[in-house]
């Protein structure tokens, strides 16, 4: 702000000041304003000396022309007046102030114009207007205007500054006023600035100012919100010192700060001497005494206080309600806060936002969802606006209970209203769609979150790293560890291990080792969870030794193996039929006071069925059932294994009758492996009767079972050719074509099925059409199509998905592009690696425009950037040797803006030199070194 032009000598060594120079750059008290709707021109100096010189001729001219409309009469009313206000800033406010001739006229246009619509004066205003006032000693609409700039103070540094001025203001015979000093305080206490407002209520005392029973309560209301009680009993004192008595409003702050401080036999002191006193409590006073009781737990005796309250005539409000409803549902008794809500209701208190927010929470974890999303629309539906505490406490639950599909509906909305999620609920959605496999809309989010906040948290970073293992894309992974570490979360032990778990289950082992010392090399202690990660890997890729050095290593560093360790090695040495070692580790396990679990048991008993010694197994089996170790469906499944294997198929079924008769449901290997076992005995009828009897459970077959029914499906072909050649004595066969051999087979199959009362669904033939597809029969899952259409079922998107990923590997591309326009014409959701197979395929093709094409109508669907260079340009193009083509999309995404991570565009150079590709290296290098 400028210094007015008529300012007194004492005042200019304040605006000389440090402060004053931080208030014109806090504030931006002088704007240049440009009446022009035109862009200002910036080629040369000459023009921006031109346009400085237009916005000061245009600044002068609005202040002089308001000027000369304020010395006439009646100046309120004049029409320019009124037109011009509209373009008035908080500067030519003040350069008004400071030039105009009339003292008590600007006084009178600094109150009009604060109250024209969409006006608001900033600080530098009222520096001029007091300025103006206390340097022609008119102190009394001063101190009106020194109050009123008090109470527009936004924060903290803004009242900091202004107290500082006020006190030197105050030197020159502007001395606080009554009013002021308690304003002052109010503020202060708004704010939480205890310390400041300590010093302002000293100087108070020592000016010739007499404190009021309201600066007392300021004072002790403020001390006791932050439970500073002994400094609060001071300034109580000090009330009788002045001839005063307390009131409600002390009485109720002293209780508050007792119960803050968790003192709640002092706090119901305070209660009993205010009533002999005969100070009625009021609904504050019972509420912060039942608020202090729910915080230690004491929710019957709060709910008994709110009972007495009610009794004495003192009626409880909303917020009186909100913390014991709160409680009782935080501990279970969600039934109790419902009719605690209808009691307030029929009282005339009617629930708000925080009300519902703590019942839609309650009734979410009481696993009373439907209930809690139809209170949900029941709030909206009465005017109340959800805040963002209600939505994440409904997305919360609804993501614990896996209703990924509200609670994204939920999100979606919530975002759209300008709700902002915090971390928590972030995670809670990514959690979700990594869970469904939506692990591209995972990274969508993990975007937003990166650009615009909450920051992503290590949670965040750990739950779409097990989503890309859980996929089995191991490189995504890694690459997302990169970015983990260069930006400010620390990967944890939790990161470590998901990482070593992930690869050792995709069969990296060296890989998975290199995580695991990378570990120790940041610091990190590897835990139990770590080892039996690393443990079970080796012993799943058959490195039993492997497996075992580093149990020895791990009892050796400290960390005493658990059950868990001891099983994942059991599990090993059974798979490879090294039964006399696992006999001894468990002498050993036994020895350190380790009992055997189910999964102890289970382990020992699969890999005797898998060697052939199932009759071995089940006296495990008998053993643990009288140690009252209870068999799982994993026990009877490998059980059942066993005796297929053994050609015992009837006993394998009358055991599935034992575990389901003990309330064990079957899974899809247990009946499958029963139904291999009858389809090897040359059985094929019973197989499909058992076929029959897994869909009436609701076990849904996969395509493990199908083959298996297939396999016994040929062999009845085959049975029947040698029949017919042995009787005819010529040669018949099923057919000489492969491919017409599988879709005849197919069509057998879903014969056999519909004769059996399995109709076949759109479940079935995608379960084969995706079988086909792994297997590299696209022509056979192409004519399993047609039929299935025929017949009158719609393909769905995992169907339509497999044939396309199929058509490319085959670089049937035109078969491709005919089913992508498909699904986008049935609505079907597009996938990255949908798009990646495409472009791909394209490019193998030398169809570039295409994939160009293709690759920018991918980009309109703001996907993140760093999972296409990921997926689509280094695990796509680059893998299969098309770096041009690589580079060539990698411009239209920087042509495009779309921000790409520092680590990305390393990891991208490291695999052009791997393919020594030095020329593109390089570009991608200049580009790291300007991000950097």
């Amino acid at each position: 702000m400028n210094p007015p032009h008529h300012q007194h000598q004492m005042l200019k060594p304040l605006l000389k000041t440090p402060s004053q120079n931080r208030l014109r750059s806090l504030f931006n008290a002088h704007h240049s304003l440009s009446f022009s709707s035109k862009p200002t021109p910036h080629n040369n100096n000459n023009n921006n000396n031109n346009n400085n010189n237009t916005n000061n001729n245009h600044f002068h001219n609005l202040v002089s022309r308001i000027c000369e409309i304020l010395s006439r009469v009646q100046w309120q009313k004049n029409p320019e007046l009124i037109r011009l206000s509209p373009i008035l800033k908080p500067h030519h406010v003040s350069e008004i102030i400071d030039t105009h001739k009339s003292t008590d006229s600007v006084l009178r246009f600094f109150y009009w114009v604060s109250r024209r619509p969409f006006y608001k004066h900033d600080m530098g205003c009222f520096v001029s207007m007091l300025n103006r006032l206390v340097g022609d000693k008119i102190f009394a609409p001063a101190d009106h205007v020194r109050i009123l700039m008090i109470k527009a103070c936004r924060n903290e540094g803004e009242i900091k500054w202004v107290f500082e001025y006020l006190r030197h203001i105050s030197r020159n015979g502007f001395s606080f006023s009554l009013y002021s000093f308690n304003t002052l305080l109010l503020q202060l206490g708004k704010f939480e600035m205890v310390n400041l407002a300590q010093n302002v209520y000293i100087q108070m005392l020592n000016s010739e100012v007499e404190p009021t029973l309201f600066t007392f309560n300021t004072m002790i209301n403020m001390l006791c919100r932050k439970g500073k009680i002994q400094e609060a009993e001071v300034i109580f004192s000090k009330i009788f010192q002045y001839d005063m008595s307390p009131d409600v409003f002390t009485y109720t702050s002293l209780i508050l700060g007792h119960c803050r401080n968790r003192n709640l036999d002092l706090a119901f002191e305070v209660f009993e001497r205010m009533v002999k006193e005969g100070c009625d409590p009021n609904s504050v006073t019972y509420s912060n005494l039942i608020n202090g009781l729910c915080n230690e737990g004491r929710i019957d005796e709060a709910l008994d206080m709110l009972n007495e309250m009610i009794g004495k005539g003192t009626e409880p409000s909303v917020y009186t309600y909100t913390v014991p409803l709160t409680l009782l549902c935080e501990v279970g008794r969600v039934n109790e806060a419902i009719g605690l809500v209808g009691s307030m209701r029929k009282r005339g208190c009617l629930p708000n936002v925080q009300t519902y927010t703590a019942l839609i929470s309650g009734l979410s974890r009481a696993s009373k969802l439907e209930v809690a999303i139809g209170l949900y629309h029941k709030m909206v539906k009465d005017g109340l606006v959800p805040n963002t505490v209600t939505y994440n406490a409904l997305i919360n639950e609804l993501c614990a209970g896996r209703r990924f599909d509200i609670a994204l509906k939920i999100f979606d909305w919530m975002e759209r209203h300008g709700h902002l999620p915090n971390s928590q609920t972030c995670n809670e959605i990514i959690r979700g769609l990594c869970f469904i496999d939506n692990i591209e809309k995972a990274m969508i989010l993990f975007n937003k979150m990166v650009k615009a906040g909450p920051p992503p948290t290590v949670i965040t970073y750990n739950t779409i790293i097990h989503g890309y293992l859980k996929k089995g894309n191991l490189d995504s992974a890694t690459r997302l560890l990169d970015m983990m570490k260069e930006g400010e979360c620390n990967p944890d032990e939790w990161t470590y291990s998901e990482l070593i778990s992930g690869f050792c289950k995709g069969g990296k082992l060296d890989a998975a080792s290199s995580f695991f010392r990378e570990m120790s090399e940041r610091g990190l202690t590897p835990n139990q969870v770590n080892y039996n990660a690393m443990i079970d890997g080796y012993c799943k890729e058959g490195k039993i030794d492997d497996a075992f050095s580093l149990f020895v290593k791990m009892e050796e560093s400290g960390c005493c193996p658990k059950v868990e360790t001891f099983n994942a090695i059991l599990n090993g040495f059974a798979k490879d039929n090294r039964f006399s070692e696992a006999e001894k580790l468990c002498s050993k396990m036994a020895e350190q006071g380790l009992l055997p679990n189910i999964i102890t048991y289970t382990s020992l008993i699969h890999g005797l069925c898998r060697n052939g010694a199932t009759s071995l197994a089940f006296k495990i089996f008998y053993e643990m059932e009288k140690k009252n170790v209870l068999p799982n469906v994993y026990t009877y499944s490998s059980l059942i294994f066993g005796l297929c294997k053994e050609g015992k198929a009837d006993d394998a079924e009358r055991l599935l009758e034992e575990m389901k008769k003990k309330g064990l449901a079957p899974d899809v290997v247990t009946f499958t492996s029963l139904i291999d076992g009858f389809v090897m005995l040359g059985r094929l009828d019973h197989a499909f009767l058992l076929l029959r009897q897994m869909v009436d459970v609701g076990c849904k077959p996969n395509y493990r079972t199908y083959c298996v029914l297939l396999k016994g499906l040929q062999k009845e072909c085959r049975l029947l050719t040698e029949k017919v050649v042995a009787q005819n004595e010529t040669v018949y066969s099923c057919s000489s074509d492969e491919g017409v051999t599988n879709f005849e087979m197919m069509c057998n199959l879903l014969s056999r099925l519909l004769e059996t009362g399995c109709e076949p669904t759109v479940d079935t033939f995608s379960t084969l059409v995706n079988g086909l597809c792994r297997e590299g029969k696209p022509f056979e899952a192409n004519q399993l199509v047609e039929f299935m259409k025929e017949r009158g079922f719609l393909p769905n998107s995992e169907i339509y998905y497999s044939l396309l990923i199929a058509y490319c590997q085959n670089l049937e591309v035109d078969s491709a592009l005919e089913i992508f326009s498909l699904m986008g014409v049935e609505g079907f959701e597009t996938r990255l690696s949908i798009y990646k197979a495409l472009i791909c395929a394209l490019g193998r093709e030398n169809r570039v425009e295409e994939a160009q094409t293709l690759f920018e109508s991918m980009l309109d669907k703001q996907l993140n950037g760093d999972e296409i260079v990921w997926t689509v340009l280094i695990d796509g193009l680059l893998k299969q040797g098309n770096p041009d083509l690589c580079m060539e999309l990698l411009h239209i995404m920087e042509c495009r803006n779309v921000t790409l991570n520092l680590q990305t565009y390393l990891i991208l150079a490291q695999e052009f030199l791997k393919v020594d590709k030095l020329k593109e290296t390089e570009v991608v290098g200049k580009k790291l070194k300007h991000l950097r």
